[in-house]
């Protein structure tokens, strides 16, 4: 059963269908390798970042098993366990709302490095203050070797919050809220660690100085490059281990 070229829409979820109907029909068996991410996006006539976000949805619901320095294997429904712990071939529901996370980052980059610039303007005292505290609680938690998620939200809040405009607060909510979801919970579960929020604390720190010192093209720079950065550790290969990313930096 070949595979067909899907388009644009929800693409994660087109992928993991026709994914989820090979495994079903028989082209893979329970305990096989999956092709490799490349090879699937180019059949599929798709990125790689949508296979990736179709492959996390696919291990959230049950269907496969990511492992790190391996590749991705079928696993068998019948023993994936539900919500009550019985066997009932689903592990999680997924909203066919929800957001990919790759996506949701590219997303971001547009909106939030225009939403930076505009503070860089019109951030009062409050906003930059509320800014440094965030920042700093970011950096004591990566100290105590606690991933700084409340500090990070905290922070890109302040920022638009300076701009004082309820739909841009409400959409920068609603990226937030995405962040929560399962989805990008295990995409995170698989590559955010200590020391790759240690860099990631280091953009916030030029996006601080770049509107503190009320530069909005500074500021929007260092969004873009935070936004980019973040897509680029979301996607690095399967096969580099935790490890050797943490060695890395």
């Amino acid at each position: 059963m070949p595979l067909q070229t899907v388009e644009p829409q929800r693409l994660y979820r087109q992928i993991a269908e026709q994914l989820r109907s090979l495994i079903s029909a028989g082209e893979w068996a329970v305990g096989a390798r999956l092709p490799a991410e490349r090879d699937l996006a180019r059949q599929l006539g798709v990125s790689r970042p949508s296979v990736r976000e179709a492959l996390i949805a696919m291990e959230v619901e049950g269907w496969v098993e990511v492992r790190t320095g391996s590749g991705v294997y079928v696993l068998d429904r019948s023993k994936a366990p539900s919500a009550d712990g019985n066997g009932s071939g689903r592990a999680a529901e997924i909203s066919p709302d929800e957001w990919g996370p790759l996506e949701l980052i590219r997303a971001r980059r547009v909106v939030e490095g225009e939403v930076a610039a505009m503070a860089a303007t019109q951030a009062k005292r409050k906003h930059i203050d509320a800014m440094g505290k965030a920042l700093a609680s970011m950096k004591a938690d990566a100290d105590r070797g606690v991933l700084p998620l409340e500090g990070d939200r905290a922070f890109h809040t302040a920022i638009v919050e300076s701009c004082g405009n309820v739909v841009l607060i409400e959409t920068i909510q609603r990226f937030w809220d995405s962040r929560r979801g399962p989805l990008f919970e295990r995409l995170g579960g698989h590559f955010e660690t200590v020391a790759s929020w240690r860099s990631a604390i280091t953009e916030h720190q030029a996006i601080f100085d770049a509107v503190r010192n009320r530069d909005p093209d500074a500021a929007r720079a260092a969004m873009h490059a935070h936004m980019d950065q973040s897509h680029k550790r979301f996607s690095v290969s399967w096969g580099r281990t935790k490890k050797q990313e943490a060695l890395k930096k």
